[in-house]
């Protein structure tokens, strides 16, 4: 059994399938005691300032843990610097297989990738529809999470962003995953309804910047719907892993992301959208088109690296909340 390393969502279901564990190193970053420390440590080593820092903290991350030496990369779909970080970890004994979600969405690309994924790890794609089949009923339960957020108004933004944004690997144990997840759902089901505030979706990747959520109840609003998280937990039904995997929006065009934006915006009755951008980010420039295609009120946010909100950022978001409340 060998840990594998993702720069982001792949089919997870192979990975399972072959007797490995899948490791999100995003997740990892961001949840290291020091994260700073790490972007710090990647710019020592020779990456520039003027990068995004979730890819200096996948170096670094990776740089600290000599027992993840495979990984699997989204050279399409994701990030473009992923391709030069790829070329930087080859030579420093990471193992490195490329993961290309097709940019027209071509289901028959799409099985392309997958195939050669199985094909690399030895396995077979009756083995992953059997992990998809054993990984359905976490994410069902998922989509009641989601549910008891906006409909029911049990569980916070945080919340539903922390075990969302888990889902990416299942922490490397979906059984310990599934256990967890349905003693914090019992316990939630017996809250009692939040207070109504502003009820605001945020879109764009999760933010780098801690206190975010806390942040927006403190100041009246509350998050119903983290975008990107969401399509990470692959909450929407499909008859196999090809469909389940085209649905994701992320990898894709930012029109099937402003789709399902405007959908869950009139269903969960969102008063605005916060759209976070990461600095040095390519989908900075994808905010031109989601202000100019979507009917709501929306505030970007930038970030840059990990650490404390902002007072001015902070500021924006306290204005942005009072006006939507008024």
């Amino acid at each position: 059994m060998a840990l594998v390393g993702l720069t982001t969502s792949v089919p997870i279901e192979v990975v399972y399938a072959a007797g490995h564990t899948p490791i999100d190193l995003n997740n990892l970053f961001i949840s290291h005691p020091d994260p700073y420390a790490l972007v710090a440590s990647a710019e020592a080593d020779g990456f520039a300032r003027s990068l995004c820092a979730w890819i200096k903290g996948i170096y670094a991350v990776l740089a600290e843990r000599p027992d993840i030496r495979l990984l699997i990369a989204v050279t399409q779909g994701d990030c473009s610097n992923t391709h030069a970080l790829v070329e930087v970890l080859s030579g420093r004994g990471v193992e490195v297989v490329r993961f290309d979600y097709p940019p027209d969405r071509d289901p028959e690309l799409l099985k392309v990738q997958i195939e050669k994924l199985i094909r690399f790890f030895g396995t077979s794609w009756a083995k992953a529809h059997n992990i998809r089949n054993r990984l359905a009923p976490i994410r069902a339960r998922l989509r009641d999470l989601d549910e008891l957020t906006w409909a029911k108004n049990q569980i916070t933004g945080w919340e539903n962003h922390l075990w969302l944004i888990q889902s990416s690997d299942f922490n490397g144990r979906p059984d310990r995953f599934a256990s967890e997840l349905e003693a914090f759902l019992d316990q939630a089901a017996r809250r009692p309804a939040l207070p109504q505030k502003v009820r605001l979706g945020l879109a764009g990747i999760p933010p780098i910047i801690d206190g975010f959520y806390d942040a927006v109840e403190e100041l009246g609003g509350r998050v119903v719907f983290n975008e990107i998280q969401r399509q990470f937990a692959m909450l929407e039904p499909s008859a196999d892993l090809v469909e389940q995997y085209l649905k994701y929006t992320y990898p894709y065009d930012v029109f099937g992301r402003i789709e399902d934006i405007a959908g869950q915006a009139s269903r969960r009755e969102l008063d605005g959208l916060i759209h976070y951008t990461q600095t040095f980010c390519f989908r900075q420039v994808q905010d031109i088109v989601l202000r100019q295609r979507l009917d709501l009120p929306i505030l970007t946010v930038e970030g840059d690296r990990p650490g404390r909100l902002d007072a001015r950022t902070r500021m924006r978001l306290e204005a942005f909340v009072d006006v939507l409340r008024d």
